[in-house]
């Protein structure tokens, strides 16, 4: 039996994941809010404004109609951005066909709450966690638009629900594998994004591959950090989910987030990158969430809070590398 999902957000990495779908042979139905993106991918199978030059399939149906995007739908696969799910959600939640798993593509904690995406998608769709799936891992947009090879995580604490996710998401190019640890896919994702800020921003400071290394790595300890003191697998940090994540963000010009850091460290004031920066770099506003969350469980996040402190509180980029590297001296070990 064809699967069917319904892709709820047409950015980027929402109208990939779409087109992964169709090339696993799947039905899709693409939500976007806006006309003129939703007629381009319609009439000219292209989705103009994010994933310019990138043909999609012609079985992908898009619609600015959100119930006709659910209807019937088997997956629910959210991508819009990670600070305006709950809203969104309210609107959506009535029209979600009762037995659909809601798979959560963002990478990011909420403000305010603390919480993760697939926490907001309980809470607000009224639904028990074995029905809330993630998917994640290191996965550029426009590589995997172009049948680049990559893999991705497909994580629900329900594996018999994991496994069909991950059937209906494989293709020759696209490798899935399935975890039951929702708690650690979900932070790597959200953390990453916030050490890609902190390398962005020593990479436009003109530091080499050892100030990354350095904060790829110490950046990884951390996560792992607040991942044990949440209950998550250790093992998930070594995983697609998190060094494979923390890699590709941090390391690759496609990254929105270590192009944000970038720009930062170049001497733009934040007001100015904002206005640049066409899509959202999730890192921006999760960062402050992460580190409250971190707070609340006294877990040290010496990155995280070097790159608040940059983007909240206006410290210099420079005064954040020196307080990063006078931190008194411990043993390295794993987690510490």
């Amino acid at each position: 039996m064809t699967v069917r999902t319904a892709v709820m957000g047409a950015g980027s990495w929402g109208t990939v994941f779409a087109k992964l779908l169709c090339d696993a042979g799947g039905e899709v139905a693409l939500w976007g809010r806006r006309a003129k993106v939703v007629d381009a991918i319609n009439e000219r199978r292209e989705n103009t404004e994010y994933l310019p030059g990138t043909v999609l399939p012609e079985k992908l149906r898009a619609t600015t109609d959100p119930a006709e995007a659910l209807d019937g739908a088997d997956f629910v696969a959210l991508a819009v951005p990670a600070q305006t799910l709950r809203e969104n959600l309210k609107v959506w939640t009535p029209l979600l066909p009762p037995e659909s798993v809601l798979v959560s593509l963002m990478k990011g904690v909420e403000l305010g709450t603390c919480r993760r995406m697939s926490e907001v998608i309980c809470e607000v769709a009224g639904v028990p966690d074995d029905r809330v799936a993630v998917f994640c891992g290191p996965n550029l947009a426009r590589e995997v638009a172009a049948g680049q090879p990559a893999a991705a995580v497909a994580a629900c604490v329900d594996e018999e629900r994991a496994r069909r996710l991950q059937a209906a998401t494989m293709t020759p190019y696209f490798r899935v594998y399935t975890s039951t640890d929702v708690i650690g896919c979900e932070l790597g994702g959200a953390v990453k994004n916030i050490v890609a800020l902190c390398v962005g921003m020593a990479v436009g400071l003109g530091f080499g591959d050892s100030t990354r290394a350095l904060l790829m790595t110490r950046g990884l300890a951390e996560t792992a950090r607040l991942g044990a003191a949440l209950g998550a697998d250790e093992h998930t940090f070594a995983g697609l989910a998190g060094m494979g994540d923390l890699i590709a963000t941090c390391s690759s010009p496609l990254s929105r987030n270590r192009t944000f850091g970038e720009n930062l460290g170049r001497g733009m004031t934040l007001e100015q990158v904002v206005a640049v920066t066409k899509q959202t770099a999730e890192g921006v506003k999760s960062s402050e969430a992460v580190l409250e969350l971190a707070r609340k469980h006294n877990v040290e996040m010496p990155i995280t809070e070097a790159v608040v402190n940059v983007l909240r509180h206006g410290m210099p980029i420079k005064d954040a590398a020196i307080s990063l590297i006078s931190r008194s001296p411990k043993p390295e070990r794993y987690g510490v």
